[in-house]
């Protein structure tokens, strides 16, 4: 049994009593996921998705979806998704999307709804509504769409879908989500002209999901072209009958970083020999830190026990990872310094301000720069980790219980959003 106070919706976190000994299979990858769902909405054929995530973000994109005329089925391994019908979500009904707190969603089903004829109205928690989209909105209006926002530049905005969207070139501010570059990039297929983006203002972070978003276009039968900062896709009908969805290396994260604060061994199934995900970076960063990584047919299998170096890591491509490994970096030997991953302070949370003022309150000493954190070991306390209804700080709360006793998670409910079954699969990994 999870310990799960329901009453006050807390989880302790439960401590290591001895080296690991575990093999572990995470879930499908949600960036997968629901980039697999756009493409598959935009096919000519039904497409079956295999090992999807089944989440509250993946559940979401395919109500997103159903709103815009693609309906889905469960099957035996994963999910049937049948194309957007013609004229998409209907001819003059207004349609509501509702987002949660879900970033794909908000992103990458905006350009879909001009493929209707119907309003489309986008909303969702009110964290979503802090969530940067406006450079996105700003980039479909100039490709054709007409999309009310009151100047926001956030949900709640309504897309007018007018039958199809003219498409063509246009300059693209990514540098505070590669998911805007990525959306446009997804729905081009479907534009009468595809689309020319020239990207503009900063680099956009984690350019493994850009090659996430390009691989699979291609898969789907997009043509696609890179020359440096410029992008295009040609329009064309997709197709791909059957697509299987990798496990989720980020969510991987705590569990191949828990060996180097127990000691033993974990093994990670299913992980990809080759892979566009930015979670496979861990292959590189562990043995940075004392680890023994091994990848075979058995999966990634990591062994720890040493001492942890302080370190200095730029975490621009990886932002993902951030949460868990600041986590790791309060046991280490010396002081760390993480950078590059300032957008982070437009995720779920200001995740910069919620790591260092939760792992502080737990006696570390951790303080934000402009782009990441400072962090200096100290001696830890158990105590309350609130979680800001955000997934991977309730990863990295589990990372903190492996050593410290007494470490109530806040919320744990909140990781559904990538991974429902986390606490329970991180209670059998103990023993």
């Amino acid at each position: 049994m999870t310990d799960v106070n329901a009453a006050e919706d807390r989880w302790i976190a439960p401590v290591a009593t001895g080296p690991l000994d575990a093999e572990v299979r995470v879930p499908g990858s949600k960036s997968i996921t629901n980039r697999a769902y756009v493409l598959a909405a935009l096919a000519g054929a039904p497409t079956r998705i295999r090992q999807p995530l089944d989440s509250r973000d993946a559940r979401l994109m395919l109500g997103a979806l159903s709103a815009l005329g693609a309906r889905s089925q469960a099957t035996t391994d994963g999910v049937l998704v049948h194309p957007m019908s013609a004229g998409g979500s209907g001819r003059g009904e207004p349609v509501t999307v509702t987002l949660g707190n879900a970033g794909t969603v908000a992103r990458f089903t905006p350009a879909l709804a001009s493929l209707g004829f119907a309003p489309v109205l986008f909303d969702g928690d009110e964290a979503i509504r802090r969530r940067p989209i406006g450079p996105l909105l700003d980039a479909l209006r100039s490709l054709g769409a007409r999309i009310d926002d009151d100047g926001r530049g956030a949900p709640p905005f309504t897309v007018h879908g007018e039958g199809g969207l003219r498409g063509g070139a246009v300059n693209l501010d990514s540098s505070a989500s590669s998911q805007f570059l990525s959306a446009l990039l997804l729905a081009a297929p479907a534009f009468e002209q595809g689309v020319t983006v020239r990207l503009v203002g900063g680099t956009p972070p984690s350019e493994p999901h850009i090659a996430m978003t390009m691989d699979m276009l291609r898969r789907f039968g997009a043509v696609v072209e890179r020359d440096g900062t410029e992008f295009r896709v040609e329009p064309t009908k997709l197709s791909c009958p059957g697509y299987v969805v990798e496990p989720d290396l980020s969510t991987a994260a705590p569990f191949v970083l828990a060996p180097l604060l127990t000691g033993g061994t974990v093994t990670l199934t299913g992980w990809p020999e080759r892979t566009t995900q930015p979670g496979d970076w861990l292959r590189t960063l562990l043995p940075a830190l004392g680890a023994t990584v091994r990848l075979d047919a058995a999966g990634l299998t990591v062994t720890g026990g040493g001492a942890i170096p302080g370190v200095e890591l730029d975490l621009h491509e990886v932002g993902e990872l951030t949460p868990v490994i600041a986590a790791l970096l309060c046991f280490a030997e010396g002081p760390s310094a993480i950078s590059g991953v300032a957008h982070l302070r437009g995720h779920e949370t200001d995740r910069l301000t919620a790591l260092a003022t939760e792992l502080s309150a737990l006696g570390a000493s951790v303080s934000e720069t402009d782009d990441g954190l400072r962090i200096t070991p100290a001696p830890l306390h158990g105590g309350l980790f609130h979680t800001y209804e955000d997934h991977r700080l309730v990863m990295a709360a589990a990372v903190l219980g492996l050593r410290v006793e007494g470490v109530g998670v806040e919320n744990p409910a909140t990781v559904g959003k990538t991974f429902p079954e986390f606490t329970s699969t991180w209670t059998t990994m103990l023993g």
